[in-house]
């Protein structure tokens, strides 16, 4: 209740301490971006945030770069992503991988990627669930409007 503000700079400075590449300047990004986000096991406001992201808008997203957290294999993605509407912005997703799905990365890979359009706080999520045929249509509208 006392200090709390205090306790969440002094765990940015300890992460940014424990994993430097994981800091928002090493990611290339501005400070407002996420570097890594809140464990979702350990915290509410991020499980919130993922069950929102879970059942959020669908976009698509093309792989920049990621960095594995732990050994579970967690991995913080970062995504150029595109909506359905035209907006482009830089997004990054918490995720457990498996080492097989670990092993298939690779920058510049177009993954289906959920969104909270209300919020835009660049969190994003991977959309395991996405029905693969709404995906290419929502990828043949993408690219008509680059055609344009």
């Amino acid at each position: 209740m006392f200090g709390w503000k205090k306790k969440l700079n002094d765990l940015s400075d300890v992460m940014a301490q424990l994993r430097p590449d994981l800091s928002p300047e090493s990611l290339g990004v501005g400070p407002g971006f996420p570097g890594v986000a809140p464990n979702p096991l350990l915290s509410s406001d991020a499980r919130k945030r993922n069950a929102e992201l879970r059942a959020g808008a669908l976009a698509l997203g093309v792989l920049v770069d990621w960095r594995e957290v732990n050994s579970n294999p967690r991995v913080v993605l970062m995504f150029d992503v595109e909506t359905a509407d035209g907006i482009s912005f830089r997004g990054i997703a918490d995720e457990d991988l498996t080492i097989t799905e670990l092993t298939r990365l690779a920058p510049g890979q177009t993954l289906p990627v959920r969104y909270r359009p209300g919020v835009m706080d660049h969190y994003v999520a991977l959309a395991r669930d996405a029905d693969p045929a709404r995906v290419q249509r929502l990828s043949d509208e993408i690219a008509s409007r680059r055609r344009t």
